[in-house]
Formats: structure tokens, C-alpha cells, sequence
């Protein structure tokens, strides 16, 4: 496989849009222009939806599911379809991993192999969708009918939503299991990384689906707007900022529309006292800068023993000024650019907020020197903080983190919940009993002994204004899956066995 490169970032349609199984040309001019976060330079332009083709995608997602074979094939032979969709996609994978590089800035060593790997989502859903029990059968307490059938059909037409910083793993999260649920997709990219969905199109027309099982639909927020007021749409699968999820919640409840949504963290990592602190440092500077720190689950809040406090700043000062920033094509790169311009200009407000408040900048906060172009930073980690703060309360998305004392296992606790969110967290201890324990003590979706793991074969979401729902695991089909009862006399024919 072939190193992911700018270079090699290829998109085959630009300037048509994937909907009802072709490409189809857009009525409007307006156009989706991503810049390379580490250069600044201009990366292949693509179509934008206008609200033309946001009624075309509807209509032909809805005529796809209404009156077309995808939902009511055979769980078996959509699964083959999904197959065929994966090894599609999986040809094209150094592509799309290119176009996570260049769009994103993420370096070459986290980006080669993502969308194959992601791809693999498919194929997970696709073997669920094989054994899962869509009609379970049971004794019913009726007066005419003994025999009850509770059948998981699927919700209907779904417009996936995704973020900017993992476009293609978002959309294909939401996508798979959609799929093997039956349902019909309206795939909606974020306007700053539109390019793998483009893939992923390209991927879909190979795989020969039938027409309208999935559409492209690259969008600025307005016409995005218009796809979540739809009608048409029975579902809305959303990835993204609390704010805009907030309003998204508030949209679909006004017309009882279902939605799941993955938001934002300000997840807390709790160094228990047995922990060495000059393990702390290594063990946790890549979590706080992964992808730059725009990951909602990232650990920005990390919370120690006052007793040792000094101790496990300096470890984790030293470990944030060892990682190494710089050109995401170099392999020698650990951390690259943040993904746009406003957005650096917001983490650097952050962390002029946080000197504001009285935290002390152990490290970083600034721009890497020597680096005139590209929109970097240095990771940052901010002493003397407190849970009040606002760079403890709100999600900076960035690769910053604060390092905040406790006094007692209890008080850790206190401070761990005491946030709007509730994603993902950690304890860091070498005891699994003190670790299971304070894990039920914390309101988050995800917990983790001693790392951070992100496994999507299990139920990944959040808690408070993290989210509604689950994606992964067998729950992430369920949540594209409508329940119906049906009351019968007797079994019916074609779900009997033998």
C-alpha cells in the first residue's frame, strides 16, 4: 500500500454529485474549496448541493426505500451488496487516506491504512446483518391471538451527518449499519472535507447498489439545514459540535423525526496515587494530541493527587514538548496542523483565556518556531488549573489539557462529573478493582484502564450533552431499526422451522 500523499489525492467527479445510483450535474455554481491545513494551499474544488439537489437526494433516497428492493431483500443479500461496497472502497483506500492528510493535516503514520480499516466497518455489519434477529417469536397473552412476532424493521431514509476531522470513519459508522438495517442513506459530508465522501460515491457506484440506497450530498450548512427540516427524512445520524446538535435535536423533535448524536467531550483522565508519574507523561501526551487534539475524546482534563502534583506536570510537560510537530507527509511527524484557520485562531483564544483565569502554561502555547506557513501549534498543558475554569468546562478541540489537584478519590470523582459532558474518560492505576469502581462512579460513555481504547465493535457515545444514542456494536444497527408487534393466531408459514 502506497504511503498517503497529497500527491495523490484523486477525485474522478468533481463536479457532479452521486444521487439515485448516477452523477448527476448541479443546478448552482457554488463550490466546496478545502485548503491544506499545512500549507495553505487550495486542494482539488468539488460541487456543492444547493436545495435543488437536496430534493433530488430526498426523493430519490425516499423512492429507494419506499418502492425499491434494498429494504426488502433478504438480510443475506444485503450483506453481499455491503461486501462489494467494502472491497470497492478498499481499492480505493490510499486515496481516501490521502484525502484525510491533506484535508485534515493528520500525519502520514495515522492516516495510512485508516480507510481500509474504516471500510472494515462494512464488513462487520454486513456479518451482523446475517445473524442479527430482525423477527423473534413469542408467546402472546391476547384473547384471539397466542403467537406474537416482534419484528426490527428498518427506520427509513437516513441522512448521515459527518464532522471534519474523521470524515470518512464518521460517515461509514453510520453508513454500515444503516445498510444492513434496510434503510436508505443521504450521505452529508462536512463542508471543510468533502473529498472521501467523493471516494466513497465512487466506491458505491463500482459496488452497483441499487439506485437511491446511497446519495452524495456535499453541502454548506444552509443547505444542510434544509435536509434536516425535510419531511423525507426519517432519520438524522449526526456527528458533530453540541451547539449545532442541540439544534439538530430541536428540528427533528418539532416533526418526531428519530436522531442519534455523537457531540463533544471534555473527557477527564483521574492518576490514581499508585501511579508512577514518570510513566504518566509518555503514556498520555498522545492522547492529548492525537489528531491534534480535535477528537472529542481526547483527555483534556487530567486530574492528579495534589500530593504529587508537581511531579506529574513536570512528566507530562516533558513527554508534550518531546512530540514532534511538523509536516504530516514526514513519517518522523507526530503531530500535524490544525484543520483550518478560525479554527487555531479559536484554540489560541482558549488559551489566552486560560492565562486570563490564572493558569500557568507549563508548556507550549504558542506557534512552533520556525513554522511561518500552516496552521500549527505547540501542545499545551496549563498547571495551577482549576474545574471552574473555562478551559476545563468548554471543549477546546485542540492539543491542550489541564492539569488539576485532588485531594481524595471522592473529590476526583466530584471533579471528573462535574462537566456538561460525558463521552469518554480514563483512570490510571494498577489496580482493576479501584479502576472498575470508579468507573461506574463516572457519567461517560466510555471508560478506560490505564489508555483510552476506541472499539467499535462495542456501543460508543455519551452521556449529558454528549450525545443521544450509540454508534458501534450490535446497538449502533438497532439504532437505525424501528420495533413492530404482530399478533397472530399461530406462526406464520415463512418463519417456520423445519
Amino acid at each position: 500500500m502506497n504511503a498517503p500523499s497529497v500527491e495523490l489525492v484523486r477525485i474522478a467527479e468533481p463536479d457532479r454529485l452521486f444521487i439515485g445510483g448516477r452523477w448527476i450535474d448541479v443546478e448552482g455554481t457554488d463550490r466546496l474549496r478545502p485548503v491544506n491545513p499545512a500549507t495553505e494551499a487550495a486542494l482539488p474544488d468539488v460541487a456543492a448541493a444547493g436545495p435543488a439537489e437536496v430534493e433530488r437526494a430526498v426523493a430519490a433516497a425516499r423512492a429507494a426505500f419506499d418502492r425499491g428492493p434494498w429494504p426488502r431483500m433478504a438480510p443475506s443479500e444485503r450483506a453481499a451488496a455491503m461486501r462489494r461496497l467494502s472491497a470497492a472502497l478498499q481499492r480505493r483506500a490510499t486515496t481516501a487516506d490521502s484525502c484525510w492528510l491533506a484535508q485534515v493535516g493528520v500525519p502520514v503514520w495515522m492516516s495510512r491504512g485508516a480507510s481500509a480499516g474504516a471500510a472494515g466497518l462494512l464488513d462487520m455489519y454486513a456479518a451482523m446483518a446475517e445473524t442479527y434477529p430482525f423477527e423473534r417469536i413469542g408467546p402472546a397473552q391476547g384473547i384471539a391471538c397466542d403467537t406474537a412476532v416482534v419484528v426490527r424493521e428498518a427506520v427509513g431514509v437516513v441522512a448521515a451527518i459527518a464532522p471534519w476531522n474523521g470524515p470518512l470513519a464518521s460517515l461509514l459508522v453510520k453508513l454500515a449499519p444503516a445498510l444492513a438495517a434496510g434503510c436508505t442513506v443521504i450521505l452529508k459530508p462536512a463542508p471543510e472535507t468533502p473529498l472521501e465522501a467523493f471516494v466513497l460515491a465512487e466506491a458505491a457506484e463500482e459496488a452497483d447498489l441499487p439506485p437511491g440506497v446511497i446519495n452524495l450530498l456535499p453541502a454548506d450548512r444552509e443547505a444542510s439545514d434544509l435536509l434536516v427540516h425535510h419531511p423525507g427524512v426519517d432519520k438524522v445520524a449526526f456527528t458533530g459540535s453540541t451547539g449545532v446538535g442541540l439544534h439538530i435535536a430541536q428540528v427533528c423533535a418539532s416533526r418526531m423525526a428519530r436522531y442519534t448524536m455523537e457531540l463533544g467531550g471534555k473527557s477527564a483522565a483521574i492518576v490514581l496515587d499508585d501511579y508512577d508519574p514518570a510513566e504518566l507523561g509518555p503514556a498520555l501526551a498522545p492522547l492529548v494530541t492525537m489528531l491534534c487534539g480535535q477528537a472529542c475524546i481526547n483527555f483534556s482534563r487530567i486530574l492528579v493527587p495534589r500530593a504529587r502534583y508537581d511531579a506529574y506536570v513536570e512528566s507530562l510537560a516533558s513527554a508534550m514538548q518531546a512530540v514532534t510537530v511538523g509536516d504530516p507527509e514526514d513519517t518522523a511527524t507526530m503531530m500535524g496542523p490544525l484543520a483550518m484557520e478560525r479554527h487555531r485562531d479559536k484554540v489560541f483564544s482558549y488559551i489566552e483565556r486560560g492565562r486570563a483565569e490564572g493558569a500557568r502554561i507549563a508548556t507550549g502555547g504558542g506557534r512552533p518556531a520556525g513554522m511561518r506557513r500552516g496552521y500549527f501549534i505547540e501542545p499545551t498543558v496549563f498547571a495551577d488549573a482549576s474545574n471552574s475554569m473555562t478551559i476545563a468546562q468548554e471543549e477546546i478541540f485542540g492539543p491542550v489539557t489541564a492539569v488539576i489537584p485532588y485531594a481524595s478519590e471522592e473529590e476526583a470523582i466530584a471533579i471528573a462529573n462535574a462537566s456538561e459532558f460525558g463521552l469518554s474518560g480514563g483512570v490510571y492505576t494498577q489496580d482493576t478493582d479501584r479502576a472498575y469502581a470508579i468507573a461506574r462512579a463516572i457519567r461517560t460513555g466510555t471508560f478506560t484502564q490505564n489508555g483510552r481504547e476506541f472499539d467499535l465493535t462495542h456501543p460508543f457515545g455519551g452521556f449529558k450533552k454528549s450525545g443521544v444514542g450509540r454508534e458501534g456494536g450490535v446497538e449502533g444497527l438497532e439504532a437505525f431499526c424501528e420495533t413492530k408487534s404482530v399478533f397472530l393466531p399461530r406462526v406464520p408459514t415463512c418463519l417456520q422451522v423445519g
